[in-house]
This record gives C-alpha cells, sequence and structure tokens, in this order.
C-alpha cells in the first residue's frame, strides 16, 4: 500500500522512499533512473515488461512534468495492458485503488 506521497518522497507499506520507484505486486525497486531523466522511454520498462500484470500505473511528477514516448502505451495496448498515466499523487491513489483487484505495477517519478 502507497502511503502519503510529498515532492520527493513517498511511503510504501510503511518504508520512506526519497528516489524513483517501481512497486511491483511483492517489492519495491527503489532508485529507478530513466535514461532521459524527464522522459520516460522503452527502455525505462526493461524489468517490467518481463512481468505478468494487468495495468501500469505511472506517476509522472508532482508537477506531472515527466512526459511520455507515445511507443510505451502503444506497446502496453498491444499486449493487453492497461496503461494509465496521471501526477504521482494521483497516480498513488489509483495505484492502491486498482491493487485491490488488478495485478498492477506502479512506476512513480517523485519530484518535478
Amino acid at each position: 500500500m502507497i502511503g502519503p506521497y510529498q515532492f520527493g518522497k513517498v511511503t510504501i507499506d510503511g518504508i520512506d522512499y526519497d528516489s524513483d520507484v517501481i512497486v511491483y505486486p511483492h517489492h519495491v525497486e527503489d532508485k529507478w533512473w530513466r535514461k532521459d531523466g524527464h522522459r520516460l522511454c522503452l527502455d525505462d520498462l526493461k524489468g517490467i515488461l518481463g512481468e505478468q500484470f494487468d495495468t501500469l500505473v505511472v506517476g509522472t511528477g508532482y508537477f506531472g512534468r515527466m512526459t511520455i514516448d507515445p511507443a510505451v502505451p502503444e506497446l502496453l495496448k498491444q499486449r493487453g495492458i492497461t496503461f494509465i498515466a496521471d501526477t504521482t499523487a494521483k497516480a498513488c491513489s489509483e495505484f492502491n485503488r486498482l491493487k485491490e483487484t488488478q495485478n498492477v505495477i506502479g512506476a512513480f517519478h517523485l519530484t518535478c
């Protein structure tokens, strides 16, 4: 469960993280870096794409400044995976809601 989120910090299952994270069903990958810091591309999702999941929720930052390469939602759609992107606060809430009924992965940019 994702708890409080504020600019640059998020709490997940009682543990505080101060770097971008990917939340898998059974573990958290912290210190998630993208090839081009404020742009999400397919290369940034290599670990995720090998997993089995229904939905990918992406937090685009506090102000929503992380952009998403159009190839990302296109590939996910081809694989039958739902893609949701929003500001990180809204994405965290959506992740928590979906986690109750779906196999969901979340990738969250904590700043910008």
